[in-house]
């Protein structure tokens, strides 16, 4: 069964009080078609009153302030998760072709999808890509993408640390290197400039069994840190998810968080403080089955730790790179 028990932990330590902190997150896993939310809980040290809405694309939006001075913000967010097995991409019959005559109309319907943006500006560096992709595809809309999503996982390396969280595409494109941020907004940049709308995804991977032999290189992506991907809109086939990271559709194994037009719309924790102390950014992601092989729910400890025991300027928290 693809029942999933997450927790992610954000902790921010500072060299000195801060106080007056506010922010805002994008944690609670979505209800949708493709999966079930059936639980969440978000909690805060020092303890916060949470109020929540949805933001314009539908995601979650929890906000907090924490007024009092402290030297350590811990966030946490536990949530069950029960996957919908997903069915194979469809095989769509829409051409390259057919594209060009639907290009103004897709332009205009999904607007936010297919404009440029900070993280995927319009780069001459992808043609190259997307030439090639579309040779691959043989003028199939579907053979297109799948090979866009391909060709990233064979021509890029994934390395962690070699890009930073406000990295742009045109960083992965002069390292030839990137993680799971850097080759989603990769596939948004290709797929885009062909006309076709496209979605930037943040959510979880939940690592494959250990006995298996990619195990090892996926619980370094999905094991201790949020995941990214893409989703495509085909017309007549609506939006499919491919991970570019794995060189994959996406399945079962992957939980959507948020979605938007890049990593700006939906990055995981978000917020601003007031004071001149210096901050340290640590996230811990645990992603296993909420059953056990008997189908009795599975507890996993919280890794949250406990809290550590004027002021004019304001600063940026730093936001979490999505390996």
């Amino acid at each position: 069964m693809n029942r999933y028990h997450l927790v992610h932990v954000t902790q921010f330590q500072y060299d000195g009080p801060v106080s007056e902190s506010y922010n805002q997150v994008r944690l609670q896993p979505m209800h949708d078609e493709g999966q079930s939310c059936l639980s969440f809980r978000l909690t805060t040290v020092p303890a916060a009153r949470v109020t929540s809405h949805r933001d314009a694309f539908g995601n979650w939006v929890h906000q907090f302030n924490i007024l009092a001075e402290h030297r350590q913000l811990t966030v946490e967010a536990e949530s069950v998760v029960l996957a919908h097995n997903r069915e194979p991409l469809s095989t769509s019959e829409t051409t390259l072709a057919d594209l060009d005559s639907l290009r103004e109309s897709l332009f205009e319907d999904h607007f936010d999808f297919v404009a440029s943006t900070a993280y995927v500006p319009r780069l001459e560096g992808l043609a190259a890509l997307q030439e090639e992709a579309e040779a691959q595809g043989k003028s199939s809309a579907l053979g297109f993408v799948t090979a866009a999503s391909s060709l990233i996982h064979e021509r890029f390396r994934y390395v962690k640390g070699a890009t930073h969280v406000n990295s742009s595409i045109a960083d992965s494109l002069v390292l030839g290197a990137g993680v799971c941020q850097d080759f989603a907004h990769l596939l948004l940049g290709i797929v885009r400039g062909r006309g076709l709308p496209a979605r930037y995804v943040s959510g979880y991977l939940v690592p494959r069994a250990a006995a298996e032999a990619e195990a090892g290189v996926e619980e370094v992506i999905g094991g201790q840190a949020s995941h990214a991907w893409a989703e495509v809109y085909l017309p007549g086939s609506g939006w499919i998810g491919l991970d570019p990271t794995l060189g994959e559709p996406v399945s079962a194994r992957h939980v959507r968080v948020a979605y938007g037009r890049d990593y700006g719309d939906v990055a995981p924790v978000r917020g601003v403080y007031k004071g001149h102390a210096g901050q340290r950014l640590s996230v811990d992601v645990r992603v296993r089955p909420a059953l056990d092989d008997a189908g009795r729910e599975r507890l996993v400890e919280s890794a949250a730790m406990p809290p550590a025991p004027v002021i004019d300027e304001r600063a940026q928290q730093p936001e979490q790179q999505q390996q």
